[in-house]
């Protein structure tokens, strides 16, 4: 495989006409390899996640048009952009009958996000430095366990960093013009996608504006006028939403849930996540899935030196990356320490990170190559074979897997409700004991299209007053201290219940459900 050349500095990102060719092939085979493995791992190798359900039923709620909402109230926490993607998928594929068939069909959409995700990776690396950096980039995203499982879940995560890898792309097309040339349309067309990545999550605008503020003061990007309109056209998109949701007298709820939303941003409120109550360990969570992330612990590790060579011997095109990657660290540094940490934010710094590496590799493999005055050493064959082999074992072992998650299921919360749908009686109350921390009892009760009463009644007097007939228990999450009482208690609890479900799977343990008999309240103190 050819090395493409590729001029920095003043010089135009622009490939030769058969460069960009074998480019585009790579980049379609990688997006593609990238959709057929998480469309085969959607339905079974991932269970429900919570914000699955809140997510997909507000893009339900406007399969009709209107403003996203959540229950009965405008929903305005997030951008709409996405939702009103998802009401766009239900219409060409088909509008599934119930809830849960309508998150497997929006895992499938953000699934072909992820693939064109892969195609504007490989494009971009290769235009930023080589076509084995595109390549390299195109495969990793494809077998990575991080992305692949934040993929095959409906988040908001996957939509907003397809928008901003595509605005990338469009923007460092303006690097090196020459002044004649307009660049005008691509700097807006750069602004259109970054504004669609901020209406997609509001925390998009840290991805986007941040680099590219930063750009203009370093004078890294194209010129500053180019920079300026990018940067007035991302906040015109976000502008023009605002303006719509005044004229039709929404501004005080938006204003409330935006203001809600910067207090979480900024730690003042934890709702959610690790620094909330009950928001378990992040380092158990760490070593717990180190088994299967392993090797994007590796890449995270080894973007922070490759973060170093981009900014210190790249020109404005690799620099220009290195800008991406570096407010994605602010943003998750901020969040570890103060902010509202949750795992699913990762993501922002997984990209990049897989992005970067390659990148500065190529730097070093061409700053070698273009010093004459040193010879090809035994060092220097040592490092290239030690790189072949390390891509070549992470990518192996990732392969490995994806092949493990394909053969063992993981949707136990999934089948629960599929059978309580089946066998319990609508209107039933159903007791829960993770339905009022970090498994709101909504989120069950969503998942069931509401059709039952879901709730955190534990004690006799509780079960009798709602006419409680069924014990939903989530083991593996109770083991984590997820439940308003100790797991022997409930234990002891359960102990004179009948078991009438049990599954067990790799995100949540054993999943039960036990039917209460019918007995007087004393019977089980």
């Amino acid at each position: 495989m050819t090395t493409t050349r590729i001029r920095y500095g003043p010089a135009s990102a622009e490939l030769s006409g058969s460069h960009a060719g074998t480019a585009a092939v790579i980049a379609a085979f990688a997006g593609g390899l990238t959709f057929v493995i998480r469309l085969a791992l959607h339905g079974r190798s991932f269970d429900l996640f919570g914000d699955e359900v809140i997510y997909t039923d507000i893009g339900r709620s406007v399969i009709s048009g209107g403003f996203p909402r959540f229950g009965r109230e405008p929903f305005f926490l997030h951008g709409p952009g996405f939702f009103y993607l998802e009401a766009g998928w239900a219409r060409i594929v088909g509008n599934p009958p119930g809830l849960m068939a309508w998150i497997y069909e929006m895992r499938a959409l953000n699934a072909l996000f992820a693939g064109a995700t892969a195609v504007a990776l490989v494009l971009l690396a290769t235009r930023v430095s080589s076509l084995k950096a595109g390549a390299a980039v195109g495969f990793l995203f494809a077998l990575d366990p991080f992305c692949i499982r934040q993929n095959d879940r409906v988040l908001l995560e996957t939509a907003m960093m397809f928008w901003v890898i595509l605005g990338c792309l469009v923007f460092i097309s303006l690097i090196g013009r020459p002044p004649s040339r307009r660049g005008w349309p691509n700097a807006v067309g750069a602004g259109l996608l970054f504004g669609c990545a901020v209406l997609t999550k509001d925390e998009g605008a840290l991805l986007t504006v941040l680099p590219l503020l930063a750009a203009a003061v370093l004078g890294w990007g194209p010129r500053r006028g180019l920079t300026l309109l990018t940067v007035g056209t991302t906040v015109a998109v976000y502008s023009v939403y605002v303006a719509v949701v005044a004229a039709n007298g929404q501004f005080p709820g938006l204003w409330e849930a935006k203001t809600s939303g910067i207090q979480r941003m900024l730690g003042f409120t934890q709702i959610t996540g690790f620094h909330s109550s009950k928001g378990g360990n992040l380092s158990s969570r760490l070593i717990a899935e180190v088994i299967f992330f392993g090797t994007t612990y590796v890449a995270l590790a080894l973007a922070v030196p490759a973060l170093l060579v981009v900014l210190r011997r790249g020109r404005q095109l690799p620099r220009m990356l290195g800008l991406l990657y570096c407010a994605a660290g602010v943003t998750l540094g901020y969040a570890l320490v103060l902010g509202t940490l949750e795992e699913q934010e990762l993501y922002l710094l997984v990209v990049p990170s897989l992005l970067t590496i390659p990148v500065a590799v190529t730097l070093l493999h061409k700053e070698r190559q273009g010093n004459r005055s040193v010879p090809q050493s035994r060092p220097g064959v040592l490092a290239t074979v030690a790189i072949i082999t390390g891509l070549t074992l992470a990518l192996g072992l990732d392969a490995a897997t994806c092949v493990q998650w394909l053969r063992q299921r993981d949707d136990t919360v999934t089948r629960l409700l599929q059978y309580i749908s089946a066998h319990v009686p609508a209107s039933t109350a159903i007791t829960d004991p993770t339905a009022t921390l970090n498994v709101p009892s909504d989120v069950i009760q969503y998942a069931l299209d509401n059709r039952y009463s879901v709730g955190p009644w534990l004690t006799p007097s509780a079960q009798s007053r709602e006419h409680v007939g069924y014990i939903l228990v989530q083991w593996g999450l109770i083991s984590k201290g997820y439940s308003s009482i100790p797991t022997s208690e409930l234990r002891h609890l359960v102990a004179r219940d009948r078991l009438i479900f049990s599954a067990s799977g790799r995100s949540y343990g054993q999943v039960a459900l036990y039917k209460i008999p019918s007995r007087p309240p004393r019977a089980r103190q």
